[in-house]
């Protein structure tokens, strides 16, 4: 989890100017927190994480603790591949986190029947990543959701529009899914050559070779 500080700095006599901190990890955000406090220069300290949440530093401290072994700073690749000849679809999942002091990779992929087009095998991938994230223990946290589908990302942004029912029914699936878990979503488009992970394990799920893989990373 990340924070943003902000405090009234008291100058010689009665001025005050008020700080504001760019988002910080929450180890660096408590150690500013303290020296602020020991200065005796720092009044009105307030805490805001990703989600707008406002905390002081005992209760980010006592936060802090209680989440160090929960999965955060989530990071989510995502990628559906479709062969017509048999409806199938080929859902690939890469997410990435950490758990106290480690890091983690998830490497997944689901093969899923009685998909229409290859759109709608990206929006059951998407689904299908944020089931492994229900599984995982992931909730009210901030993710970035990547993906090579602008059309997905964008309507789930609200800037397109969706005319289509069997896509729209499943972005209802998607968002209500998401607002379960109460994480906030930051929805970032890449290049096909940059999520190449995500469509590998999709094509490998058309193949029938289902994986799941948790690999500490370095």
């Amino acid at each position: 989890m990340k924070y943003k500080i902000e405090w009234t700095y008291k100058l010689n006599g009665n001025e005050k100017v008020l700080f504001s901190s760019e988002y910080i990890s929450g180890e660096l955000a408590i150690e500013t927190g303290e020296e602020l406090e020991k200065s005796g220069k720092a009044i009105d300290l307030v805490f805001y994480d990703e989600i707008g949440t406002s905390w002081t530093l005992k209760e980010v401290k006592k936060l802090h603790t209680e989440i160090e072994e929960d999965p955060h700073e989530v990071t989510l690749f995502f990628d559906g591949g479709f062969h017509k000849e048999n409806n199938q679809a080929g859902l690939g999942a890469v997410i990435f986190f950490k758990q106290g002091k480690k890091k983690y990779r998830i490497r997944a992929n689901e093969q899923f029947d009685e998909i229409e087009t290859n759109n709608e095998a990206e929006y059951a991938a998407l689904y299908f990543a944020l089931t492994l994230l229900e599984e995982l223990g992931v909730h009210r946290l901030p993710c970035e959701i990547k993906g090579d589908s602008q059309g997905v990302l964008k309507q789930l942004e609200g800037e397109w529009p969706c005319y289509e029912e069997v896509l729209n029914s499943w972005l209802d699936r998607i968002e209500e899914k998401i607002k379960n878990l109460g994480i906030v979503p930051k929805y970032t488009v890449i290049s096909r050559n940059d999520n190449k992970e995500a469509d590998k394990l999709a094509s490998q799920a058309l193949l029938g070779k289902e994986i799941f893989a948790k690999t500490q990373l370095l």
